[in-house]
């Protein structure tokens, strides 16, 4: 068998474990577990404008998820793509107040640009903490996700408040309709073309450059690499760098695009899915397009089973959840049963 099958179909594997465990625990609190599965399906893939809906929720978990992927290839577990989002959000918000009044072939570049700054930026301190203090980068990213939690809350309470909001939620103001590069329920030509370049990107770098083969190889060996004279504290700082950019695109992307404004906790879950779709992926750029368009699926059924079917959003949570599960416990006795037939 292809020793590249055998990832796909443990990954597969893993999966199905993970909805038969769904199963038994909708079973426990009295829901039916084929209707409720049955729910999940039609809602992520046969509800009106599926695709759509897919692709708006997907695209901004792909782009985050390639940076993720870059980080961990390198051996840096980067948790914090969840603050460098909200952070990439906040600088392309803050571009966009500058900036209003000028045409949107400038203002919208602008905007983008001063997210993927703002997210590289936030993964900046972590990983110099790493290189130069030793300091555990998962400590310091996930600390980072709750510090930019809290200056989300305070831009959208203080320097970017709406003035003419209801009060019910902080928020900032509206992005000018011209700039808006999507609708606020889909995606557009233009979001698809920014995952596409991202996508290649992050395939060429990890593939086809000296510095996605030094850090692949930092991640399994650094003292190797070492030895051998590449620069571990380099590759560690653009590792960063790059996955903080990539997860500040994806904020702006959500600002300029289907959300249109900066809100309070918006997208709370969008990083540690994104980190979820690159172990499931594992690691691979290209898989984790297809895994980002089924999570984007599942995220697009969790808005319509309260709606069309009285069942909770939570259910999709335990997908997540059981996925997550999986996937880093690996399984053993699975991954033994299938070491066994892959001879």
């Amino acid at each position: 068998m292809s020793g590249r099958l055998v990832p796909v179909l443990q990954t597969g594997a893993f999966i199905v474990l993970a909805l038969v465990l769904c199963s038994l625990i909708f079973l426990s609190v009295g829901l039916s577990a084929t209707g409720t599965l049955s729910a999940i399906i039609d809602g992520a893939f046969f509800r009106p404008n599926a695709l759509n809906h897919i692709l708006r929720w997907g695209l901004p978990l792909l782009i985050t998820a390639v940076g993720v992927i870059i980080s961990f290839r390198a051996g840096y577990f980067n948790i914090g793509a969840q603050g460098q989002f909200y952070l990439g959000a906040i600088c392309a918000a803050f571009a966009a107040e500058w900036l209003r009044g000028s045409p949107a072939l400038v203002a919208v570049p602008i905007c983008l640009l001063a997210g993927m700054a703002g997210g590289a930026l936030w993964a900046l301190w972590p990983a110099l903490l790493r290189v130069k203090a030793g300091a555990d980068e998962v400590i310091t990213t996930m600390m980072g996700n709750f510090i930019a939690a809290q200056f989300l809350v305070h831009v959208t309470s203080g320097p970017l408040k709406d003035p003419a909001g209801s009060g019910q939620q902080a928020s900032s103001r509206p992005i000018d309709a011209a700039w808006r590069i999507s609708e606020s329920t889909g995606s557009s030509p233009i979001i698809i073309a920014i995952a596409a370049l991202v996508v290649v990107f992050g395939w060429w770098l990890v593939n086809r450059t000296s510095f996605g083969i030094l850090s692949g190889l930092a991640g399994r060996n650094p003292v190797m690499v070492t030895w051998q004279g590449a620069k571990v504290q380099r590759i560690a700082i653009s590792a960063f760098l790059l996955s903080g950019a990539l997860a500040g695109l994806a904020g702006s992307v959500e600002l300029m695009g289907p959300n249109g404004r900066l809100a309070s906790g918006f997208l709370p879950d969008h990083g540690f899915t994104a980190i979820l779709i690159a172990l499931v992926a594992g690691m691979s750029v290209i898989a984790a397009t297809l895994v980002a368009l089924f999570f984007g699926a599942l995220t697009s059924s969790g808005l319509w089973l309260p709606i069309m079917t009285g069942l909770p959003s939570a259910a999709i949570d335990i997908i997540h959840a059981s996925i997550a599960l999986f996937i880093t416990a690996k399984a053993g006795a699975l991954r033994g049963l299938l070491s066994w037939f892959r001879r």
